[in-house]
């Protein structure tokens, strides 16, 4: 039953493979929980089991975030099960999730991000080249982890990147002319190497990249050139938000840029952008300027 869930996520709802394998996960967690080892025992799930799952993933430490990622594929699921007429009521109709916490995203300054100063932490071989690549293009167009990885040689030109976003929606990106140089040195070192792989970025041995490699990079990164405690490529996402909305970008823009289903998750970036206004203003009007 499993399989066919999971090629419904993959076929019918192009989720990608991190949130098929987070999905399953899931829901072999509440299935252990609900002790259902086979259709009927998922039949007479009742929703007062689902509250009593979400209770006890909130006793364990679980985020309210976390909690709610949870119970979103718990949600998909018994929709499925509705769907392929094997459920006559879905017990989540009355699960509501616990509020997430409003969290504003982190971003670096962009004094922090200069050109010079991301360079400077890289040598010239293949490596380096590849590795200071990985943090411009992460900060110069915001795409996100598993894009950067996907990345094909033939989706990149010197005007735009092509990414296939979730979902496998693919929208353009234009990329500048300093990005654009930093591509073309490490494809010249990539050939010196003789690595023949469709993805752009690889490893030395030819292989694609995987993402803890990627994270590892960029925490160092960012624990080199900034203070900031969250150090991700998500971090650089919202930078590369945060930074395009303080000079001047639109957020329906930004919406495409960013690969966004709906404006309402680019408004988050609005909180950051006021800040930097607010602080703006506050420096430099006259009234603002003067003590009661």
């Amino acid at each position: 039953m499993l399989q066919e869930f999971e090629n419904y996520l993959k076929q019918e709802k192009r989720y990608s493979a991190h949130t098929c394998l987070a999905y399953l996960q899931d829901i072999k967690q509440f299935s252990v929980f609900a002790d259902c080892k086979k259709l009927s025992d998922w039949q007479e799930q009742q929703t007062s089991i689902v509250r009593s799952w979400m209770v006890s993933l909130l006793e364990q430490g679980l985020s309210k975030r976390s909690v709610n990622r949870k119970l979103a594929a718990l949600r998909t699921f018994f929709n499925w099960l509705r769907k392929e007429g094997k459920l006559e009521e879905n017990p989540m109709t009355r699960v509501q999730g616990p509020k997430g916490e409003k969290r504003l995203p982190v971003f670096v300054k962009e004094s922090e991000l200069s050109s010079q100063r991301v360079s400077a932490l890289f040598n010239t071989d293949f490596e380096g080249l590849r590795n200071c690549l990985i943090v411009e293009l992460f900060y110069q167009t915001g795409i996100r982890l598993s894009e950067l990885i996907d990345l094909k040689e033939t989706a990149v030109s010197s005007q735009y990147i092509k990414v296939l976003g979730k979902r496998n929606k693919e929208r353009i990106i234009p990329i500048a002319p300093d990005l654009a140089k930093k591509i073309d040195q490490y494809r010249v070192a990539k050939r010196g190497l003789g690595l023949d792989h469709p993805n752009l970025l690889l490893r030395p041995n030819g292989q694609a990249l995987y993402p803890q490699l990627v994270y590892r990079l960029i925490k160092e990164v960012l624990g080199t050139l900034s203070g900031v405690e969250k150090r991700s490529p998500h971090v650089l996402r919202h930078t590369f938000a945060t930074h395009m909305l303080n000079n001047g970008a639109g957020l329906e823009t930004l919406k495409d840029l960013l690969g966004h289903a709906n404006l309402s998750a680019t408004q988050v970036y609005t909180h950051n952008s006021f800040a930097q206004l607010r602080k703006a203003y506050g420096s430099a009007h006259p009234r603002a300027l003067k003590t009661p």
